[in-house]
């Protein structure tokens, strides 16, 4: 356990370095502008906490994210038992709903806000895969996060941008 002011200031650093990043993820897994500030907020709690007994043993940046991505996925299972909405594997990806289409959503806004979307709606682990690889962290260090092996991260990755681009070709995202 290490002391508080180290604790404070490991978190400090963190936030300032990763901030942006946890907003990031946080709209990732949460459409709801309001329900995502409670997340971004449990995410830096759990995150301060976390430094208390935080050893090195892995990076830091990892580190940062395997908390914030489990505080996330707690966030999602725990919303969608309250609100009973079916997540999807990448097996199902082709048959997820999307929104409504408004007129005001135009060209590259459009198309994230429809990515996202169809993000939204995926199981949590391929849906934590698909956040840290649009992070730009490499297949090792998604490993470090989610537990799975280089591997297994990679062929992931690749299932979901293929069959995301079968999708936008056949402009069947929300």
């Amino acid at each position: 356990m290490q002391d508080k002011p180290n604790q404070d200031a490991r978190y400090t650093a963190a936030a300032r370095s990763y901030g942006a990043a946890i907003e990031r993820l946080a709209r990732g897994y949460e459409a709801d502008p309001e329900l995502r500030r409670d997340l971004v907020q449990e995410i830096h709690a759990a995150l301060w906490r976390s430094f208390g007994y935080f050893e090195g043993q892995c990076s830091e940046r990892s580190w940062v994210y395997r908390v914030a991505h489990n505080v996330a996925v707690t966030h999602v299972t725990m919303r969608r038992r309250l609100r009973a909405e079916a997540l999807s594997g990448l097996d199902e990806i082709a048959d997820i709903p999307g929104p409504a289409d408004t007129e005001a959503q135009t060209g590259d806004r459009r198309i994230v806000d429809r990515l996202l979307a169809t993000i939204h709606r995926l199981k949590p682990a391929d849906r934590q895969v698909m956040l840290l690889y649009l992070e730009d962290l490499t297949a090792a260090e998604i490993g470090e996060v989610t537990g799975l092996s280089p591997g297994a991260v990679a062929v992931r990755i690749h299932r979901t941008k293929a069959l995301l681009a079968q999708r936008f070709d056949r402009k069947e995202l929300p």
